[in-house]
């Protein structure tokens, strides 16, 4: 193409955006582009002259950019792959890809060129015009298809349809079309997105699908050791992962005997610490790991420590997350200002005959947890460390104000609200603290020789999977398509269940003995902000309420519809969903909750968990909104990522919605745990809710935070951020 050619292409491009956004001046940007000489030069250049043009008065600016952004990918995409149109043929695409080993095979073994060539007319071009700037250059640097160089040939619309074509491919080939051309449907208007390790991976010739995992490590060195082999196998293939550590003994207890043998705890993360940093993810960001202890456990202060920035480097884990496992008792003693006793996991088992991690409280104020705990605390056999429980809250508070950690796991209300605890226990929650599924150590039985090979016996624990998806509720509620778009969305999610491969062989068989899901949202504050209901408010409370309940409704009869078409999840019966306790532990008494309730009984559910909220911060970017349920922190700021800083404003952000668009450093954050309290009461699993504070907040505020979240039945929080802390936002569980 000539240069003649590449202006005017420029300029055409800047007069049609005139037409478009009629309320902006091109006039400075037109004489810019008529002078320089690189076509690819001049739409790069275009769009940061757009971008800094943004604010707060002109946020329109970003869909300009993202239009002018949008010519650079086709141009690129079309000289890569020959094509003389924007989007070429999606059969010679697929082909292409599947040639160069970027594609796997199954695109072009399970479809037809006459299925791939129908499928190609459903695309539809212009649904690239609902990306901002940010959304759309995301999309392109991080998740669509491009060579081993690194030139592109998958454009957006394509990755959709992908996506769709790889998570339908095993469905009833009468209805596979439809259900793509309605998956597409979905993805493509934004008003869903899939997890992040799906969106990037879904059709392609390497990585898994799978967001989450949870593994627990039982107390011997052969189970530490194949529990690192396992989460460096998953790390390198993109999965956040969550480690319970709770059952491996303290510093200064026996082993085989012998006094005061065991290094604790902290030896482990160590190497945790070494597997996250040096397994990374093909070099795009290094393993996401968290670890959970419970708060009894004798190690329970150098573990609050591992993450600060003074101290003994020996004792510090640095690149992993920390989480704590709490008890109601043990809050109730923070409130008290009683008395708290430290124990050592392996010497209670060795002596009582019990775990006592393996008792939760069945009712709030009694049950099992407490009554193991006083038969510890009044054994003199045990060796104890007594100490205030305000002073271990005081260590929990003062490693979240430096480094946003460690994360709250209520275990109680967890275990007592699990639909699956007639199958086993939840002992903590993964990296971003949504996911809460039973748990158990995997446990080698025998390795012996036999025909020339070694052969290694193991019984399976529940190795903890989740695969997550979220509502874009600023987009689909305003539509009205919740009913239809939850349906797809949970079909979506249980297949990927069945085509995912997972490196972790216990992974897969957890993976079908449960088939959970994670059926999440996104773009809460956008949504208040469209319906003009203000964040600290009893509206908002009530409007979370009605919606999450509604939303559970329909995720929950899309299980029980496909339970029907392809059988229940295998340890259903049992459960709470089988004998209806999940309904009246939530209070679900009307008439249409009454039906569903026998549908589930009759019928089963397909998925075991079904929901739970991440914190999507990437997807939510690509699809234009709010990540999560979580407040905005600037109306207008500047995203920054390792290589670009791109200028962003509040989704629709005009004279309408900028007064219910208050930062999230500026709210009560009681308001929050109200909206979480009512809307946690609706979701199986968890959420991921962060707390907002001022760095000068006072401790005796933050407990009181901590305390209130404890007593309105939060299962879980996630990190405490503040206006001087710098945290890392996991990707994984972006969905």
């Amino acid at each position: 193409m000539n240069h003649t050619v590449e202006h005017g292409t420029a300029a055409a491009l800047l007069e049609q955006l005139q037409e478009k956004f009629t309320s902006l001046s091109f006039d400075p940007l037109l004489k810019k582009a008529r002078e320089r000489k690189s076509f690819s030069a001049i739409l790069d250049e275009l769009a940061l002259d757009c971008l800094a043009e943004m604010s707060e008065l002109a946020p329109e600016w970003t869909f300009a950019a993202a239009r002018i952004h949008l010519a650079k990918m086709y141009s690129e995409a079309r000289q890569n792959r020959g094509s003389h149109t924007d989007y070429g043929s999606f059969y010679v695409l697929i082909e292409e890809l599947s040639s160069r080993k970027i594609y796997d095979g199954d695109l072009l073994g399970f479809y037809s060129r006459e299925e791939i060539d129908l499928l190609g007319t459903f695309i539809e071009p212009s649904r690239d015009h609902y990306f901002t700037y940010i959304g759309i250059k995301m999309l392109s640097d991080r998740y669509l298809a491009r060579s081993h160089s690194g030139d592109l040939f998958e454009l957006p619309q394509e990755r959709f349809m992908v996506i769709a074509m790889t998570l339908m491919k095993k469905e009833n080939k009468n209805k596979r079309t439809a259900l793509i051309k309605e998956a597409y449907w979905a993805m493509s208007h934004l008003y869903m997105t899939v997890a992040t390790p799906t969106l990037s991976n879904a059709g392609k010739n390497w990585g898994q699908l799978s967001s989450c995992f949870i593994d627990t490590v039982d107390d011997s060195l052969q189970s530490i050791y194949n529990s690192n082999t396992d989460i460096a196998n998953l790390s390198k293939n993109g999965g956040g992962i969550g480690v319970y550590l709770g059952k491996i003994r303290s510093r200064g207890s026996n082993i085989k005997g012998f006094k005061g043998a065991s290094s604790g705890v902290i030896p482990w993360m160590k190497q945790l610490n070494n597997t996250a940093v040096s397994v990374d993810q093909l070099g795009q960001r290094q393993g996401a790991i968290s670890v959970y202890l419970d708060v009894w456990h004798k190690d329970i202060f150098s573990f609050l420590d591992a993450k600060l920035n003074n101290g003994d480097e020996r004792y510090r884990t640095h690149d992993l997350f920390t989480g704590i496992c709490i008890p109601d008792l043990f809050m109730e003693q923070v409130e008290s200002r009683g008395d708290w006793h430290l124990l050592d996991p392996h010497q209670v088992r060795d002596i009582m005959g019990f775990s006592l991690e393996d008792f939760y409280d069945e009712e709030k104020g009694e049950g099992s947890f407490r009554k193991k705990y006083e038969e510890c605390v009044s054994n003199e056999k045990l060796s104890k460390t007594i100490v205030p429980a305000i002073e271990i809250m005081k260590s929990i508070m003062r490693s979240q104000l430096e480094t946003g950690t460690p994360f709250m796991f209520y275990r109680d209300e967890v275990n007592r609200k699990n639909p699956n605890s007639h199958q086993g226990l939840v002992y903590c929650t993964n990296l971003c603290t949504e996911i809460t599924q039973n748990q158990s150590a995997t446990i080698q039985t025998e390795e012996r020789f036999r025909d020339g090979k070694i052969i290694v016996e193991k019984v399976p624990g529940d190795f903890v999977v989740c695969n997550l998806s979220s509502i874009n509720l600023a987009k689909a509620v305003p539509a009205g398509v919740l009913e239809r778009l939850i349906p797809i969305q949970v079909r979506m999610l249980d297949n990927v269940i069945d085509i995912n491969t997972i490196p972790v062989v216990q992974g897969e068989v957890t993976n079908k003995k449960y088939r959970a899901i994670g059926l999440g949202t996104f773009g809460w504050h956008h949504l208040l902000a469209l319906e003009k209901i203000k964040w600290e408010s009893d509206e908002a409370v009530h409007y979370a309420d009605e919606l999450y309940q509604e939303i559970a409704y329909q995720a929950i009869k899309a299980s029980v519809e496909l339970a029907r078409e392809k059988g229940e999840y295998p340890v259903f019966r049992g459960s709470d969903w089988e004998s209806g306790e999940y309904f009246s532990k939530r209070g679900y008494h009307t008439k249409k909750w009454r039906s569903l309730m026998q549908d589930a009984q009759e019928s089963g559910l397909r998925n075991g968990y079904i929901m739970a909220v991440a914190p999507n911060a990437s997807t939510a970017l690509i699809a234009g909104s709010t990540p999560s349920i979580d407040p905005i922190f600037r109306k207008f700021y500047s995203e920054e990522k390792k290589n670009y800083r791109i200028p962003v404003t509040a989704p629709d952000l005009n004279e309408n919605t900028t007064w219910y668009y208050k930062s999230a450093y500026l709210l009560d954050q009681e308001w929050s745990i109200k909206q979480n309290e009512v809307r946690q009461k609706h979701i199986d699993q968890a959420i991921s809710f962060n707390f907002y504070i001022p760095n000068t907040i006072k401790a005796k505020e933050l407990l009181h935070l901590h305390l209130t979240a404890w007593k309105r039945n939060l299962k879980t929080t996630y990190y405490v951020r503040s206006t001087s802390s710098d945290i890392e936002e996991c990707e994984s569980c972006s969905s």
